[in-house]
């Protein structure tokens, strides 16, 4: 669940971090309504019975631990849950992903849907996995080593309970991975991290040990053995692809009398033709399991001429479609302020003052839905050199402009990259959104604001709905999405493989 009784509390930072998204998202609530909150209320039966129902306590005794807990923002979130208990038709669901028993609720009704199913493996926040979800799948195991990413994903996936969404180092579960899965299995997705290859390694990469998580995947892949295997990875690793290929023909799973084995094409995909407002190069492999190749008449190279074919005449967004209609926000001046909400330099949670006016790539990323809060988007700190370095830079301008010479923070500019300082384009798609952002956002200036790209409108061109929370510190939050696939790619690419799992 959401929530652990405060009992059983595994992370207090973690467990605060979910009250202030609660507080946030009541406040931010009554705001957009013109309503005030109380500053002082009487913890009432009813009361008792939504703090039983979100999970945090389990009787009316366990209140006065609560307050020890969370002394500072007690009052503060005992006044947010009695105004949600009074004004319950204006949240719209809103709460629900932060209440154990709608997620209940929530998980009945998908665990007893008629969809296909699907494992993700290396989650992170969950991009693959959100694509898949829009396509119509439903997914019953992730896993992510990485505590934040796996907050995010269980934070956005209320669908799937908590301890579905496993944090670990998949070396330490795949051996069991068959005990956490208590359902039939079609698709396993993922992007196992690969470092070990370069045009002068001509090593197999499945034998280089820095590699070693890749061959952990192709191991789960054997023992689930789902019908269809999606994989992602850099562009880099198209020279040893045809390894990787050999690596999948290995796999020969003797079950139930049967043998059981893979084909796998490979293909490198742009997210930009998924109607993604940012060209992102990406290796993508599927593998067929042999058996449903032959029953369906299909090949993986197949799938991707379907793919390419069914989104071929998708609409090419550019930049400015993911930053409009978004509130525009100064960038702080003062250092360790990036976690402070602040009105011009933007909050985590805040009004979306322009729900209602989505445009069509907007419209397209949120389903079809107007959010009406925004979250996280807040401006990075950025010191007085950059501040004038975004300034003068134009769009399109890099670290090697004459119009920065005398101000570059190097005293060798040959030994700065080039894109180290970027002006982003406006009329052409944003370039790759990169985790290198938790680092700085020095490659990703605003087109027309003096600052950088913040982590929604980076989350925007990778096309995560705008009610996508990233949880955790600010600059993870950059980290999160910088690793994602984006969702509209893995749309596009879920939407193929459903018709042969229907």
């Amino acid at each position: 669940m959401i929530f652990e009784n405060i009992q059983h509390i595994s992370s207090k930072e973690e467990f605060l971090e979910k009250i202030l998204v609660y507080i946030r998202l009541v406040e931010v609530t009554a705001e957009r309504n013109n309503l005030t909150l109380p500053s002082d209320v009487e913890v009432s039966s009813n009361l008792v019975k939504e703090l039983i129902s979100i999970g945090i306590i389990v009787n009316k005794e366990d209140v006065a631990e609560l307050q020890k807990l969370i002394k500072p923002l007690y009052q503060r979130f005992v006044c947010c849950v009695n105004f949600y208990l009074h004004n319950k038709k204006i949240f719209e669901g809103i709460l629900d992903r932060l209440n154990n028993s709608k997620r209940k609720e929530i998980q009945s009704t998908e665990r007893n849907a008629d969809k296909p199913t699907f494992v993700d493996f290396f989650a992170g926040a969950g991009g693959l996995s959100c694509g898949f979800v829009q396509a119509g799948f439903k997914v019953c195991l992730a896993n992510d080593f990485e505590d934040v990413c796996v907050r995010t994903y269980r934070f956005n996936h209320p669908e799937l309970p908590s301890n579905k969404v496993i944090k670990g180092d998949i070396r330490n579960i795949v051996d069991y991975i068959q005990d956490y899965i208590d359902q039939d299995v079609d698709v396993v997705i993922g992007g196992p991290p690969c470092q070990g290859f370069s045009s002068a390694n001509q090593q197999r990469i499945i034998d280089d040990p820095r590699n070693e998580l890749y061959k952990y995947y192709i191991k789960a892949v054997s023992k689930i053995l789902p019908k269809f295997v999606v994989m992602e990875n850099v562009k880099g690793m198209l020279k040893v692809a045809e390894q990787v290929v050999e690596d999948y023909g290995n796999i020969q799973e003797l079950r139930n009398g049967r043998t059981f084995s893979y084909t796998v094409s490979y293909k490198l995909l742009n997210s930009a033709d998924f109607s993604v407002a940012q060209s992102r190069e990406r290796l993508i492999y599927i593998a067929i399991r042999n058996d449903v190749m032959e029953e369906q008449g299909i090949t993986p190279q197949q799938i991707f001429d379907e793919i390419e074919a069914a989104n071929n005449g998708n609409t090419r967004f550019l930049l400015r479609d993911a930053l409009e209609a978004i509130k525009p926000l100064d960038a702080p001046r003062v250092k360790n302020t990036n976690e402070i909400d602040d009105d011009k330099t933007g909050k985590k949670i805040d009004c979306n003052t322009f729900n209602g006016n989505e445009n069509e790539y907007l419209r397209l990323i949120n389903n079809g839905r107007t959010i009406p809060i925004l979250y996280n988007h807040k401006a990075r700190y950025v010191n007085d050199v950059n501040y004038d370095i975004y300034r003068l830079l134009e769009q399109g301008d890099d670290a090697s402009d004459p119009k920065i010479a005398d101000i570059m923070p190097y005293t060798n500019r040959l030994h700065c990259f080039k894109d180290k300082y970027y002006k982003l384009i406006a009329d052409k798609p944003s370039r790759t959104i990169t985790a290198h952002l938790r680092m700085d956002c020095h490659s990703h200036i605003h087109p027309f604001q003096v600052r950088a790209l913040t982590p929604r409108e980076a989350a925007r061109c990778q096309s995560f709905p705008d009610d996508y929370l990233f949880l955790g510190a600010y600059l993870k939050t950059y980290m999160q999405i910088g690793n994602a696939v984006p969702c509209l790619m893995a749309k596009g690419i879920a939407s193929v493989i459903k018709k042969y799992l229907l």
